[in-house]
């Protein structure tokens, strides 16, 4: 009985130390992932267009961080962008709380940022809420990621649901970890 007991402890020891160093996620999705257009689906001329697309992740105990980097290939017709969000990197609280934070930029106003974990589906889901003015309009444009990892944690899948003034878009970006 006494070495169940120990087992148990044991056990119960290192899953609580797997959680920990994963970021308070059961999972890691940190690292270098680049997109793979040919398993992608709904990607934005920007992206489509890309000699490159690239998403770094940072994770730790407490927070998230998601940072696209668009390489070559030119800006769609009309300008923007076409990718998502601000510059530099987005950093979401792994606790649920949201964060909101100064846009900046030349549209500036503000973007509100809440990750939520998914035990059941086994997805974290990225909610990104971006308002301000824009040439004296008023915008909001918000952008819901669910990511997930394979089996082997070599293919990240993101599926989005952005919405802004230009309409709704729905896309399935598939990533391969570098």
């Amino acid at each position: 009985m006494k070495k169940l007991i120990i087992a148990a402890g044991l056990m119960t020891a290192l899953a609580l130390a797997a959680f920990a160093t994963t970021g308070g996620l059961p999972v890691s999705f940190a690292g270098s992932w680049t997109l793979d257009k040919e398993k992608s689906q709904g990607l934005s001329q920007r992206m489509q267009n890309a000699e490159k697309v690239t998403c770094v992740i940072a994770q730790d105990d407490k927070t998230i961080s998601v940072e696209w980097k668009v390489e070559g290939g030119q800006p769609p017709a009309g300008g923007g962008g076409g990718g998502r969000g601000p510059a530099g990197p987005q950093t979401y609280n792994l606790d649920g709380k949201e964060v909101t934070s100064d846009a900046g930029g030349q549209m500036g106003g503000t973007n509100t940022m809440k990750a939520t974990w998914s035990e059941a589906s086994k997805t974290l889901e990225l909610m990104s809420v971006r308002a301000g003015s824009f040439n004296g309009q008023d915008f909001k444009a918000t952008t819901t990621d669910k990511m997930s990892l394979s089996a082997d944690g070599k293919v990240l899948t993101i599926v989005r649901h952005s919405e802004s003034p230009r309409g709704a878009q729905d896309s399935t970006l598939v990533l391969n970890k570098q």
